[in-house]
């Protein structure tokens, strides 16, 4: 555990950077990923675990997910309810909230964005402007707009049901 539970200010902790399990309500949270203009991108994808509700909150409450990749939305993924396992999970965390997620799987190519192989919209490679970029910048949300405002967990390694953290993958020409 690091800081108080539901407070803000816990961003600010040094400790964050060994967090391996995130949740909020609203808004947004960012990570950069180190990126050199190289060979050109046939394809962008990150992998990672996300639930729907936030510590307190019911199991059935869906939540609309966003991601966006250097401020350009992907696209948005309701996800129905979060469930909760019978057995011990990882760090004992079933106490506080959902214990997993659904690991996920988004890829942009000049196809346009696809969440787990299903086209979810247009945006391109081309419109991610990678060629300009210093930095690959992943934005997990709830849009403040959004249909269904229940939440997320973001699952790294040590909790939910597949132990990793959030993956990158880069699919260049060479």
């Amino acid at each position: 555990m690091i800081g108080l539970l539901d407070m803000p200010d816990t961003f600010l902790d040094p400790g964050r950077v060994k967090a391996g399990l995130l949740w909020f309500t609203g808004g947004f949270v960012e990570y950069r990923f180190s990126y050199r203009p190289g060979p050109p991108v046939r394809a962008l994808e990150f992998s990672m675990e996300l639930g729907s509700d936030a510590p307190g909150t019911s199991p059935d409450w869906p939540s609309a997910i966003s991601i966006w990749v250097n401020d350009v939305e992907l696209g948005s993924w309701t996800l129905r309810a979060s469930r909760y396992r019978q057995d011990e999970p990882r760090g004992g965390w079933a106490r506080y909230g959902s214990d997993h997620g659904e690991l996920t799987n988004w890829r942009v190519t000049s196809a346009g964005s696809f969440l787990d192989g299903q086209k979810i919209s247009s945006v391109s490679l081309a419109d991610l402007q990678l060629d300009a970029a210093q930095s690959i910048r992943l934005r997990i949300g709830v849009a403040a707009d959004a249909t269904c405002p229940g939440g997320v967990n973001i699952f790294g390694r040590g909790f939910g049901h597949h132990d990793q953290e959030i993956i990158m993958r880069l699919e260049t020409q060479d």
